[in-house]
Formats: C-alpha cells, structure tokens, sequence
C-alpha cells in the first residue's frame, strides 16, 4: 500500500507535519546550560533540513513529469487502459493492498510518541578544539602564527591580534595582492563560516552573505569600501605589485633571481615585457619596473605582441580590478562574520587574559573541573529530584537529610533589618551573616563600625541607640590632652599643656 503514489505523497505530509510539532515541542523546553542549548540548535536544524528534503520530494511529485500521479489519480477512478471498468479498478486495488499486508505482516502505524520522540533527546555530535570551549571561545592561534609570521603581519601578542584580526582595513593595500594574504584571508575565513555553523546552526549564513553582497556592490560602485576607496574607479596601468611577484619584498635582483626562471616568466608576461633570455636577464628585465612606470621603459623591454603601453594596461587593468574586487568582497564578509561573533571575541580574549595569569597546573585543574560540571550536569538532567518537602540542597546537589535540617533548625527564619531584611535560615547561618559581606555593607551605610559591640543586634534603631551610647561613653573616658598632658619649665614646675601655653605667650616662661 505504502508503494503508492498517492501514499507516498500522504506519508510525506505527515513526517513534516510530526517535524514541525517535535520542533515547536523542543523550543518550547528551556536549555538550563550553553550545551544544552547547542544542541537543541543542531536538532532543530537537523529537523528542517529534513523537512526541506520532503518538501523538495513533494514538489517533484506535484510536479508530475512522468504522469504517475495523474496515472495513478485516473486508475482510482476506474479509467483503465482497456476503458471505464470500476469493479476491475476496484478488484485490483484490493488485491494489491492484501499482497502488501500478506509481505508485511507487522506493518502499522507509527505514533509520533514512537520514533520521532528520540529526535528530542538526541546529542548531535559537534567537533570542538580543546581551545574552543565547545564553542565559547575562538582558537585562532594557527592564524595568529601565519599573521606574525607574514609580511604583512607585526609583532604582536596573541590578546592583541584578537584586536586587530578583524581590521583588515588597516593592512596596506599593496599588501593584500600577494598570494601569501589572499592565502591568510581564505584561511580565516573559511574558518570563522565552520565556527559559525557550529555554533549557530540556526541562522541563515547564505541569506547574511546575500545581504553584504548587495550592500557591498552599491558601495563599491560609489568607491566607499573602507581601504579600497575609488579602487573600482582606477583605470590605466596595472601597478607592479598587482603582477605575480611583489617587487616591494626585494632590494637587490640577485635576491629577485630566487624566485626562478618559471615565476619570472609569469611576472614579464603579466605586464607585457618580453620573458626569453637567462634567468639574471629576466632578473633584470623584472627589477626595472620597480621604480620606473611601463610608459617610461625602453620599447626594446617589451614583446612584439604587447606595442605600447596603452594595450598592456588595457589588458592588465580590468584582471586586477577584478582581483581586488574579490579580495574587498571576501573581507567585507570576515567583517560581517567578526560582527556576528563580536561577544565570542570579547570572551575569548577575557579567557585569554585570564590564563596568563595561571600556572599549567591551576590550568589543568580547571579544566577537570569543567569536565566534571559538564558530566554532574547530564546526570543530574536526567535524574529529577525528589524534594517533596523542599529541603535544602548539600554539597553533591541532592536534598540534605531531614534529621540534620531539625538539628540545625534549618526551619527557623531570623531576619535582619540592617541587610535589608534579608532571611537567614538556621541560629548557624543567623550568626556567621555579621561577619559577611551583606551585614558590614550595611552597617558602613549608617555609619557604624562592624565591631563585636553590635553582635545580634539586627534592627537600625538599635544600632544607633548603641552608638550614641558608646560615643558618650568614650567622651567621658576620653583623654584630655590640653588637661592631662604635662610640661616641665626651666626651674622644675610642672603645668598642665593649657596652663603652659597660656604662661609661655604671656612671657612669664
């Protein structure tokens, strides 16, 4: 039965049916950790991409090309090759549906609670680097070796390029042509689209990149690409640096022979200029249009095919507006890409900071301890707790016994004014809270000192009244110094600071 036209077509409908329910019900369930909510990301997308393959199943069915269906929809009708005969049709489709059911006798139904609800507590498997944190961090150090390591690179710390990687104005134009960057910029972004995949399964990479393209075409028409402003409007020679070597990397031609006679060749026909002769001629030949414009050389440099430097610039111009069209247009999408993971950069570089402020092995050691709240979080989403008399949680996540929550009179509630009339459960908790935090913020805010004096002392009232009291107290045993300090003069008389004050401006001493 299910080898129908027609059942095929109705069994369809029904998977992307049951899809679109499984994943409004897995949208429905709040992730309690970032994994969790990955990987219900990559099942909602795993799930359209298979309702996308029914639909494009359905539509060719639709489409009908080879007539089946309509076939099919004619013979149900009772219009048969031989002509109308609606008992035959209706004998043959009976006998069709026995022969299925006699080959497939455990045939039946399939409940959407069967086999579509595994959908819902599957893991997709998604490759991390240790570095990537299961995607919360970038790992960008293979990136970071091949931009220090470049000609168009600086040295830098590793925090640093997590700065600058994305400013790919800053980088000189002369230095984007070489293969080396063209290399560096594929690399990264090729890298940054797997991040982001990974990451976001959700999102819609070639819609994002239709949009920069769009935009990135009516700002280079205008030349307003941030670093290659009125490249689009540039016409006439190709500069040097635009052909296969980049002069700028070399002073002297021995240095430029390096390359070989087979690059040099390449280079000299780039431009124009004739390729024969031995590899120091060609050398030479090349080194000349470093410093000198084509128009300027001798027309003896250049081969017969290539008169004048109007059809060389003709020919070489349009190729390297082209290439510096794609390079802008593939930078302008690693800008977009740094814009979508700007708060992965950010804590990136903040986990970045942070390990250099530890050793290997306190490194390690949270590393383990990742490992072990990762694993303690999957054990304990799939055990619920039982905690009828919401009892306290101890030390391994799991209800205290209720013979210790009496012990402790966990049940008893002492409140203090001074933290805000905050709740403390316990005489254990009650006691140790005026030593915290909470309780000295408060009392620095009415203008107390946190001593032993104002212990159980939890309402602000009384703790004023204290303090009034014990500032009048340490008035009338305080010491007096204009009173009680002694001074000796010339002759053995002892006065008090006040009296010898008072002789001393008088003259008498």
């Amino acid at each position: 039965m299910s080898s129908t036209l027609l059942e095929v077509t109705r069994a369809t409908h029904e998977d992307v049916e049951r899809l679109e329910r499984l994943i409004v019900k897995d949208l429905q369930t709040e992730p309690p950790t970032a994994k969790d909510r990955l990987h219900q990301s990559h099942r909602v997308r795993n799930m359209i991409e298979l309702i996308m393959q029914s639909t494009h199943k359905l539509v060719e069915i639709y489409e009908d090309k080879d007539n089946a269906r309509k076939d099919e929809i004619a013979a149900l009708g009772g219009q048969t090759g031989a002509g109308t005969n609606v008992f035959s049709a209706f004998y043959d489709r009976l006998i069709e549906i026995r022969e299925y059911h006699r080959r497939h006798p455990a045939a039946r139904d399939v409940s959407v609670n069967d086999d579509y609800e595994q959908l819902l507590k599957e893991e997709p498997q998604i490759e991390f680097t240790g570095e990537e944190g299961f995607g919360r961090y970038l790992d960008l150090h293979e990136l970071f070796n091949d931009y220090i390591n470049s000609k168009f690179g600086e040295q830098i710390e590793y925090t640093a390029y997590l700065d600058v990687f994305s400013q790919l104005h800053k980088i000189p134009k002369k230095m984007k042509f070489t293969r080396q960057y063209k290399e560096y910029l594929q690399k990264l972004f090729d890298y940054l689209v797997y991040f982001f995949e990974r990451t976001e399964p959700l999102q819609d990479l070639e819609r994002i990149f239709s949009k920069v393209t769009s935009e990135f075409e009516e700002q280079w028409t205008n030349g307003n690409i941030q670093g290659w402003e009125n490249e689009a409007h540039e016409n006439g020679n190709a500069p040097a640096q635009h052909t296969v070597i980049d002069l700028d990397y070399y002073s002297t031609i021995e240095e430029l022979m390096e390359v070989g006679p087979e690059k040099l060749k390449e280079a000299l026909a780039a431009i124009g200029l004739k390729t024969g002769g031995t590899l120091k001629q060609r050398a030479e030949r090349l080194f000349l249009t470093k410093d000198t414009p084509l128009e300027k050389l001798d027309r003896k440099h250049f081969a017969k095919v290539h008169r004048g430097s109007d059809q060389n610039g003709a020919a070489s111009a349009p190729q390297s507006n082209e290439d510096a069209k794609d390079i802008a247009l593939m930078e302008a999408k690693v800008i977009k890409l740094c814009d979508l993971l700007n708060e992965t950069i950010v804590r990136t570089k903040e986990n970045v900071e942070k390990k250099q402020a530890l050793t290997f092995e306190e490194m390690e050691a949270e590393r383990e301890e990742e490992v072990e709240q990762a694993q303690s979080e999957s054990d304990d989403d799939e055990q619920q707790i039982y905690n009828p008399l919401k009892l306290p949680m101890g030390w391994d996540g799991k209800p205290i016994p209720y013979w210790l929550y009496k012990l402790h009179g966990l049940g008893q509630e002492f409140k203090c004014e001074i933290c805000g009339n905050h709740s403390y459960w316990g005489r254990r908790a009650y006691e140790r809270h005026f030593k915290e935090w909470r309780h000295q913020h408060g009392m620095r805010c009415l203008g107390i000192p946190n001593t032993k004096n104002f212990n159980e002392i939890t309402s602000i009232e009384e703790a004023k009244q204290l303090w009034e009291r014990i500032q009048e107290r340490q008035g009338l045993n305080k010491w007096r110094p204009d009173l009680e300090e002694e001074y000796e003069d010339q002759e053995g008389n002892i006065y008090n600071k006040k009296t010898y004050t008072d002789l001393q401006r008088q003259g008498l001493i």
